[in-house]
């Protein structure tokens, strides 16, 4: 599974003042991979986050899905391409408070046409993967906010997603909560057999070093992009 963005720039006018969030940005992403751009506040971070997931448009250059062009969707194929092809992982979790946690993670089969009686043990099944199996019928105000990340990432995960978006994902979470959920969403990404992509937008520098490939945002264009390296099987470090 790959991704490529051409060029790609996007401008906001804020305050009276043209804003270039993005300048000219060129990236290739593939699939089996965690993800981490970082960058200061007014980076682009956002910005770039949204354009994956079709949340936003370019306003020139071309953002490539699987070779198919993304970036100039009308809003209906935009709708459509968020809800079969991405998985939203959200800082606050976005969590209905009136339903339980199954029902939470089934949302985006039910966004989708399917009845709730159909998708209930896809959903439990999900939530056992995320270590909360045990917690299927609780809401979110009876769960930590490590168990609600959980549900969130359970979620991202309901369509099977070949590509999942995470914006903060540690963000109000504990230090040890955190790497917790980091530990999960590197699992989600190297997936044996899934050609999956986790991208995540941090400011944290400790999550960052967590993934596999750190691209480093300024000003709207890629300051850095840093793959770690993986030793041979039996090579000293």
């Amino acid at each position: 599974m790959t991704i490529e963005l051409r060029d790609v720039r996007r401008e906001y006018l804020v305050g009276g003042q043209l804003v270039r969030a993005l300048d000219g940005v060129d990236l290739v992403l593939e699939g089996g991979g965690f993800v981490s751009i970082v960058g200061p506040s007014g980076a682009g971070k956002s910005t770039l986050l949204h354009l994956l997931g079709a949340l936003d448009s370019p306003d020139s250059g071309e953002i490539l899905f699987q070779g198919k062009e993304i970036g100039s969707l009308n809003d209906e194929a935009q709708s459509r391409f968020r809800r079969k092809q991405v998985g939203f992982v959200f800082q606050f979790f976005n969590l209905l408070p009136t339903m339980s946690a199954w029902e939470n993670v089934a949302i985006p089969k039910l966004l989708d046409g399917v009845r709730m009686s159909k998708v209930k043990s896809d959903a439990i099944a999900l939530l056992e993967r995320v270590e909360l199996g045990n917690r299927a019928e609780h809401r979110p105000a009876e769960l930590s906010g490590g168990q609600m990340q959980r549900v969130a990432v359970a979620r991202a995960l309901m369509m099977d997603p070949p590509l999942i978006l995470a914006d903060e994902p540690t963000g109000n979470l504990d230090s040890r909560t955190g790497a917790a959920v980091l530990e999960l969403l590197a699992d989600i990404a190297h997936d044996e057999g899934r050609d999956r992509m986790v991208v995540m937008v941090t400011h944290d520098v400790n999550a960052a070093e967590s993934t596999d490939r750190t691209i480093t945002l300024r000003d709207g264009r890629v300051q850095s992009d840093a793959k770690v390296e993986v030793l041979p099987t039996g090579t000293p470090g």
